[in-house]
């Protein structure tokens, strides 16, 4: 024999799946906000070999040839003159001189016009003017 129920017993029945119900979600929601919370912090975690959020892109330094006399062209830093240098990470050649430079380094020979500037790759350069007098300065650059 069924037993029967009594509508206050259909009530209590019907209240508790509601709060099963509305528990069931706040968990579910609960989880999921969590786990998006988890990825998140995982993605910006330096190393972790996916993304690096914030990573320190090096600068590219500039390196200016200027027109000083004697010798035509140097390189210039701050108050100070040389004709040779040595610098690490990115360089872009900024020319100040009077006239195109001739980069030649490893692979390639590249100008660099009168107000220019290109950018230089880790290796050895000799910079001359297009032109260059015998007496003029030869510039050794070495880029790390």
């Amino acid at each position: 024999m069924a037993e029967e129920r009594t509508p206050q017993d259909q009530e209590l029945q019907d209240a508790q799946a509601r709060i099963s119900h509305r528990i069931s979600g706040f968990f579910l929601g609960l989880i999921g906000a969590l786990s998006l919370v988890a990825a998140v912090a995982y993605v910006a975690m330096p190393g972790n070999g996916h993304t690096r959020m914030g990573a320190a892109v090096p600068t590219a330094q500039t390196v200016t040839v200027a027109m000083r006399d004697p010798g035509c062209h140097w390189f210039q830093q701050g108050q100070s003159f040389t004709k040779s240098m040595s610098v690490t990470g990115p360089v872009n050649l900024q020319n100040s001189d009077e006239a195109a430079l001739k980069v030649a380094g490893a692979s390639r020979v590249q100008k660099d016009p009168m107000g220019g500037q290109v950018s230089l790759a880790p290796g050895s350069y000799t910079i001359t003017m297009v032109g260059q007098a015998p007496d003029d300065n030869t510039l050794h650059l070495q880029v790390g």
